[in-house]
Protein backbone atom coordinates (compact mmCIF):
# COMPACT_ATOMS: atom_id res chain seq x y z
CA UNK A 1 0.00 0.00 0.00
CA UNK A 2 1.34 2.96 -1.05
CA UNK A 3 2.18 5.71 1.60
CA UNK A 4 0.41 9.36 1.08
CA UNK A 5 3.50 11.31 2.43
CA UNK A 6 6.75 9.48 2.44
CA UNK A 7 8.01 11.87 5.10
CA UNK A 8 6.10 9.71 7.74
CA UNK A 9 8.73 7.17 7.22
CA UNK A 10 11.79 7.17 9.30
CA UNK A 11 14.79 7.44 8.09
CA UNK A 12 16.28 3.51 8.14
CA UNK A 13 19.28 2.38 6.69
CA UNK A 14 17.99 1.34 3.89
CA UNK A 15 16.00 4.46 2.81
CA UNK A 16 18.32 7.33 2.68
CA UNK A 17 21.97 8.97 2.26
CA UNK A 18 23.65 11.31 4.07
CA UNK A 19 26.15 14.45 2.00
CA UNK A 20 28.26 16.82 3.84
CA UNK A 21 28.34 20.18 2.88
CA UNK A 22 31.87 22.35 3.12
CA UNK A 23 32.95 21.09 6.46
CA UNK A 24 36.22 23.48 6.17
CA UNK A 25 37.77 25.31 8.83
CA UNK A 26 37.32 28.54 7.20
CA UNK A 27 33.45 28.08 6.54
CA UNK A 28 33.61 26.70 10.28
CA UNK A 29 35.40 30.43 11.66
CA UNK A 30 31.87 32.20 10.02
CA UNK A 31 29.61 30.23 12.10
CA UNK A 32 28.20 32.47 15.19
CA UNK A 33 24.87 30.21 15.53
CA UNK A 34 26.07 27.11 17.50
CA UNK A 35 29.96 26.58 19.54
CA UNK A 36 32.19 25.30 16.58
CA UNK A 37 33.82 22.74 18.84
CA UNK A 38 29.74 21.20 19.32
CA UNK A 39 29.56 21.72 15.93
CA UNK A 40 32.52 19.98 14.56
CA UNK A 41 31.60 17.10 17.31
CA UNK A 42 27.62 16.52 16.29
CA UNK A 43 28.89 16.65 12.19
CA UNK A 44 31.82 13.60 13.47
CA UNK A 45 29.46 12.05 15.72
CA UNK A 46 26.81 11.79 12.22
CA UNK A 47 29.88 10.72 10.21
CA UNK A 48 30.29 7.50 12.56
CA UNK A 49 26.60 6.46 12.83
CA UNK A 50 26.65 6.62 9.16
CA UNK A 51 29.46 4.32 8.92
CA UNK A 52 28.49 2.60 11.75
CA UNK A 53 25.06 2.16 9.46
CA UNK A 54 26.70 1.65 6.32
CA UNK A 55 24.88 4.80 5.04
CA UNK A 56 25.90 5.96 1.50
CA UNK A 57 27.49 9.04 1.88
CA UNK A 58 29.01 12.10 -0.45
CA UNK A 59 31.40 15.07 1.50
CA UNK A 60 32.02 17.99 -0.96
CA UNK A 61 33.58 21.24 -0.56
CA UNK A 62 34.29 24.33 -1.85
CA UNK A 63 37.32 26.19 -2.88
CA UNK A 64 39.37 24.02 -0.48
CA UNK A 65 42.84 25.69 -1.98
CA UNK A 66 42.02 28.93 -2.74
CA UNK A 67 40.15 30.12 0.62
CA UNK A 68 37.87 27.44 2.69
CA UNK A 69 41.05 25.01 3.89
CA UNK A 70 40.79 20.97 4.06
CA UNK A 71 37.79 19.05 5.33
CA UNK A 72 37.86 18.30 9.22
CA UNK A 73 40.77 15.37 9.14
CA UNK A 74 38.42 13.81 12.02
CA UNK A 75 35.42 13.83 9.25
CA UNK A 76 37.90 12.52 6.50
CA UNK A 77 39.31 9.77 8.92
CA UNK A 78 35.84 8.26 9.15
CA UNK A 79 35.74 7.54 5.56
CA UNK A 80 39.49 7.20 4.55
CA UNK A 81 38.67 5.67 0.99
CA UNK A 82 35.93 8.66 0.22
CA UNK A 83 36.70 10.77 -2.83
CA UNK A 84 35.84 14.45 -1.54
CA UNK A 85 33.62 16.44 -4.59
CA UNK A 86 35.72 19.83 -5.19
CA UNK A 87 33.50 22.80 -6.19
CA UNK A 88 33.59 26.85 -7.10
CA UNK A 89 29.91 27.24 -6.87
CA UNK A 90 28.02 28.01 -3.54
CA UNK A 91 25.07 25.81 -4.66
CA UNK A 92 26.08 21.69 -4.42
CA UNK A 93 23.95 21.09 -7.59
CA UNK A 94 25.13 23.21 -9.48
CA UNK A 95 28.00 20.24 -9.96
CA UNK A 96 27.07 17.40 -11.86
CA UNK A 97 29.45 15.50 -9.51
CA UNK A 98 27.52 16.01 -6.82
CA UNK A 99 24.08 15.29 -8.52
CA UNK A 100 25.77 12.29 -10.03
CA UNK A 101 26.79 10.52 -6.66
CA UNK A 102 23.42 12.00 -4.67
CA UNK A 103 21.69 9.64 -7.64
CA UNK A 104 24.23 7.35 -7.94
CA UNK A 105 23.48 6.16 -3.79
CA UNK A 106 19.80 5.83 -5.26
CA UNK A 107 18.34 6.99 -1.69
CA UNK A 108 14.91 9.64 -2.22
CA UNK A 109 15.92 11.08 1.28
CA UNK A 110 18.59 12.92 1.53
CA UNK A 111 20.14 13.98 4.79
CA UNK A 112 22.08 17.26 4.84
CA UNK A 113 25.24 18.13 7.24
CA UNK A 114 26.35 21.20 5.95
CA UNK A 115 28.22 25.16 5.84
CA UNK A 116 26.68 27.57 6.08
CA UNK A 117 22.37 26.73 6.53
CA UNK A 118 21.59 30.12 5.41
CA UNK A 119 23.52 29.78 1.89
CA UNK A 120 24.95 26.31 0.75
CA UNK A 121 22.34 24.67 3.09
CA UNK A 122 19.39 26.67 1.73
CA UNK A 123 20.30 26.35 -1.94
CA UNK A 124 21.38 22.67 -2.04
CA UNK A 125 17.88 21.95 -0.31
CA UNK A 126 15.87 24.14 -2.60
CA UNK A 127 17.13 22.90 -5.94
CA UNK A 128 17.43 18.96 -5.10
CA UNK A 129 13.49 19.02 -3.87
CA UNK A 130 12.67 21.04 -7.47
CA UNK A 131 14.38 19.53 -9.73
CA UNK A 132 15.60 16.05 -8.06
CA UNK A 133 12.64 15.43 -6.09
CA UNK A 134 14.50 14.42 -3.67
CA UNK A 135 13.51 14.51 0.48
CA UNK A 136 16.03 16.77 2.46
CA UNK A 137 16.64 16.08 6.07
CA UNK A 138 18.49 19.05 7.20
CA UNK A 139 20.39 17.97 10.68
CA UNK A 140 20.60 21.35 12.06
CA UNK A 141 23.00 21.05 14.79
CA UNK A 142 25.42 19.27 12.37
CA UNK A 143 25.05 22.76 10.39
CA UNK A 144 26.01 26.08 10.96
CA UNK A 145 25.10 29.92 10.15
CA UNK A 146 26.53 32.87 10.02
CA UNK A 147 24.24 34.20 12.75
CA UNK A 148 21.67 32.79 14.57
CA UNK A 149 19.17 34.45 12.92
CA UNK A 150 20.94 33.37 9.70
CA UNK A 151 20.45 30.11 10.22
CA UNK A 152 17.19 29.83 12.26
CA UNK A 153 15.56 31.74 9.31
CA UNK A 154 17.16 29.49 6.85
CA UNK A 155 15.78 26.84 8.61
CA UNK A 156 12.48 28.07 8.35
CA UNK A 157 12.42 29.08 5.03
CA UNK A 158 13.52 25.26 3.96
CA UNK A 159 11.03 23.92 6.54
CA UNK A 160 8.29 25.91 4.67
CA UNK A 161 9.20 24.34 1.61
CA UNK A 162 8.92 20.55 3.14
CA UNK A 163 12.59 20.20 4.55
CA UNK A 164 12.56 18.57 7.38
CA UNK A 165 14.44 19.30 10.70
CA UNK A 166 16.87 16.58 12.75
CA UNK A 167 19.49 16.65 15.03
CA UNK A 168 22.13 14.46 14.71
CA UNK A 169 21.67 12.41 17.71
CA UNK A 170 17.93 11.87 16.10
CA UNK A 171 19.23 10.45 12.83
CA UNK A 172 21.29 8.06 14.86
CA UNK A 173 18.35 6.35 16.99
CA UNK A 174 16.15 6.74 14.03
CA UNK A 175 18.41 4.19 12.33
CA UNK A 176 19.49 2.08 15.08
CA UNK A 177 15.25 2.08 16.02
CA UNK A 178 15.35 -1.35 18.23
CA UNK A 179 18.22 -1.87 21.12
CA UNK A 180 17.21 -5.40 20.54
CA UNK A 181 19.61 -4.67 17.19
CA UNK A 182 22.61 -5.74 18.67
CA UNK A 183 24.64 -5.82 15.89
CA UNK A 184 25.04 -2.27 15.87
CA UNK A 185 24.12 -1.20 19.50
CA UNK A 186 27.77 -1.79 20.93
CA UNK A 187 29.20 1.12 18.04
CA UNK A 188 26.24 3.72 18.85
CA UNK A 189 27.18 3.20 22.64
CA UNK A 190 30.36 4.14 21.84
CA UNK A 191 29.34 6.97 19.93
CA UNK A 192 26.91 8.08 22.43
CA UNK A 193 29.96 7.82 25.35
CA UNK A 194 32.18 9.63 23.21
CA UNK A 195 29.99 12.67 21.55
CA UNK A 196 26.99 13.10 23.70
CA UNK A 197 27.69 15.18 26.24
CA UNK A 198 25.17 13.99 29.63
CA UNK A 199 23.97 11.10 27.95
CA UNK A 200 27.16 9.68 27.32
CA UNK A 201 28.58 10.12 30.74
CA UNK A 202 25.31 8.63 31.91
CA UNK A 203 25.42 5.46 29.90
CA UNK A 204 29.25 5.43 31.44
CA UNK A 205 28.12 5.78 34.94
CA UNK A 206 25.36 3.31 34.60
CA UNK A 207 27.67 0.72 33.17
CA UNK A 208 30.57 1.08 35.91
CA UNK A 209 28.05 2.04 38.59
CA UNK A 210 24.89 -0.05 37.99
CA UNK A 211 25.80 -3.12 36.07
CA UNK A 212 29.57 -2.52 37.87
CA UNK A 213 31.24 -3.30 33.95
CA UNK A 214 34.45 -2.18 33.96
CA UNK A 215 36.22 1.54 33.48
CA UNK A 216 36.26 2.50 29.86
CA UNK A 217 40.32 3.05 30.04
CA UNK A 218 42.12 1.36 27.75
CA UNK A 219 43.99 0.42 30.63
CA UNK A 220 43.42 0.11 34.69
CA UNK A 221 43.96 2.93 36.79
CA UNK A 222 45.27 2.45 40.27
CA UNK A 223 42.97 4.20 42.98
CA UNK A 224 44.98 5.18 46.06
CA UNK A 225 42.92 4.78 49.22
CA UNK A 226 41.58 8.11 51.14
CA UNK A 227 43.71 9.08 53.61
CA UNK A 228 41.76 10.39 57.09
CA UNK A 229 41.86 13.91 57.94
Amino acid sequence: MPIPNPKLEVLTPENCQLIFIDQQPQMAFGVQSIDRQVLKNNVVALAKAAKVFKIPRTITTVESQSFSGYTYPELLDVFPEQKVLERTSMNSWDDKKVRDALKANARNKVVVSGLWTEVCNNSVALWAILEGGYEIYMVADASGGMSKDAHDYAMQRMIQVGVVPMTWQQVMLEWQRDWARKDTYDAVMAIVREHSGAYGMGVDYASTMVHKAAQRTSKTHEALAPVAA
